[in-house]
């Protein structure tokens, strides 16, 4: 009786993982797209930050694909 508790435990968690990892995905996304378009406009202090975030999104993604495996 202990064995199907914590799977379902297990499914729960992981569904707020992904959740979590997705809200952080669609969050950086935004993030990368202001930053791209207030460098477009004038140049941002520091250019390096588009490429963190891309990096960031890159990472986010990979964890939200080893997680449905």
């Amino acid at each position: 009786a202990i064995k199907p508790a914590k799977k379902i435990e297990k499914k729960r968690n992981n569904k707020t993982i992904n959740q979590d990892l997705t809200d952080k995905l669609v969050e950086y996304q935004k993030k990368l797209l202001e930053l791209k378009m207030s460098h477009a406009i004038s140049p941002i202090e520091n250019p390096l930050q588009i490429k963190i975030t891309r990096r960031i999104i890159a990472k986010i993604k990979t964890a939200i694909l080893n997680k449905k495996e």
